[in-house]
């Protein structure tokens, strides 16, 4: 029975083509698809010592990146929404969490920014920067980005972050008191059916705020375009599960007598430590979700990316060359990377990987910022085809297979080097440049003939 609903499962789930399916049934089966991708991913896990790390870098990280952020606050003229704060995230550690708050903020109201002087500040800021840092390394990690911001923009943009963010706290924070404090509101509250209403709106609101927050985080800190759509879905399942892992784990924490009795003093910094790891966890699959939704090539059984043949990766070098450069020669945008694993139909990893060979043989050039554009690195009429595919196809001479002399392998070193010498013969004489002109609308019926020369 069990091996006839695998079977069911696998057939309602997996074998069904998403191009082919539009409407509500398309989107189920995405969602299903992306629990059975998490549920694989956790027991990988890649994400849980990610999340680990994290964990780490958040108990180094933490007083100064309080003391650098709310610093800006008293400016503003408000001095105590430090502890509203950790009150609203420590809240599942039940009454015991007041013993940390009071000790964090202690340490917090400690740091003096204006006395530590230019070391001081430089290792403070360093170990603020090194907690965004860090989250966006494992947002690059899960967006398979190759590189990571430079340093220049790290700097900019991680203190926009710590300039801003205290910004939205104290935003949000007069907001609520202005609204929970305005005499209209108190009047409707007692008055049904609004009462009703707008305590379950109250109710509803931190998944909003919530789904929000991690909404601009999964837009932002991945270094590569993510779409809205697919960020709102990765902060919506983010939001929503923050909340009611937030229930979930105040209930674990009250019942939690077994931790007390084996930790004793310690166990109040044992459920932070838990609690922090769930939060992380968090974090990474709202953003692996945010990928999944936007990349759903990725949704399949079997192991992502399919394995490419010898044969089946030089077509699609060649595919890539003679498409930069068209658009080269047209004077028209250029290729990006994304742009021809769509066009293409190909996994988007492929791509990115003989992008990298080609970069690094100096055949093609990124250029651009956030999305690389793809350009010819070199003069495309002096470009030879045999020159590119050998660059594709060189691995490294020490993995090649070098038999004794008592090996019985010379023939098929001989049939290998005609083989090798008729696929040169093919290619030999033709250009990068020939090979652009040929893709033109007639590509597909008139493929290069080299016959004649």
């Amino acid at each position: 029975m069990l091996g006839a609903i695998g079977d069911r499962y696998d057939r309602w789930v997996w074998q069904p083509d998403l191009e082919h399916i539009s409407g509500p049934r398309r989107w189920l089966l995405i969602a299903a698809r992306i629990v059975a991708a998490l549920i694989s991913d956790i027991q990988a896990g890649d994400i849980t010592m990610r999340a680990m790390g994290l964990v780490y870098t958040s108990l180094v990280s933490l007083v100064p990146m309080l003391a650098l952020a709310f610093s800006l606050l008293k400016a503003f003229g408000v001095n105590n929404a430090l502890r509203p704060v950790l009150q609203r995230f420590l809240s599942p550690l039940g009454p015991q969490s007041a013993q940390i708050i009071d000790k964090i903020v202690d340490f917090v109201q400690n740091v003096q920014v204006g006395v530590l002087g230019a070391i001081g500040m430089v290792a403070l800021i360093w170990s603020v920067l090194s907690l965004i840092q860090k989250v966006e390394a494992g947002c690059n990690y899960i967006w398979h980005v190759r590189a990571a911001r430079s340093l220049g923009r790290r700097v900019t943009e991680y203190l926009s972050v710590l300039i801003a963010g205290p910004l939205v706290i104290l935003a949000a924070t007069s907001m609520t008191a202005s609204v929970t404090s305005n005499a209209a509101v108190g009047y409707l509250y007692s008055v049904e059916p609004f009462g009703e209403a707008l305590y379950i709106a109250g109710r509803l609101v931190p998944y909003l705020l919530y789904s929000i927050g991690f909404t601009l985080l999964f837009a932002f800190m991945p270094n590569t375009r993510v779409r809205l759509l697919p960020a709102i879905g990765g902060g919506i399942f983010a939001g929503v599960l923050w909340q009611t892992a937030t229930f979930a784990f105040a209930l674990f924490a009250s019942n939690a007598g077994n931790v007390n009795a084996i930790y004793s003093s310690f166990a109040i910094l044992i459920l932070l430590l838990i609690w922090l790891y769930v939060s992380w966890m968090i974090v990474l699959t709202g953003c692996r979700v945010a990928f999944l939704l936007q990349h759903n090539e990725r949704l399949t059984r079997g192991p992502y990316p399919p394995h490419l043949g010898e044969d089946a990766r030089e077509r699609l070098a060649l595919m890539i060359l003679g498409l930069v450069a068209r658009r080269f020669l047209d004077g028209a945008k250029p290729w990006q990377a994304d742009h021809l694993a769509s066009a293409l139909r190909v996994a988007p990893d492929h791509v990115n990987a003989l992008v990298d060979d080609m970069v690094a043989a100096g055949l093609i050039m990124e250029t651009g910022d956030e999305r690389s554009s793809l350009m010819p690195r070199r003069d495309i009429e002096q470009v030879q085809l045999n020159d590119a595919l050998d660059t594709i196809r060189r691995g490294d001479p020490a993995a090649c297979p070098r038999p004794r002399s008592n090996v019985p392998v010379s023939p098929i070193e001989a049939w290998h080097a005609a083989g090798e010498r008729a696929r040169r013969d093919v290619f030999r004489g033709l250009t990068l440049r020939e090979l652009a002109l040929s893709l033109d609308e007639s590509s597909s019926k008139a493929p290069i003939d080299n016959t004649s020369r």
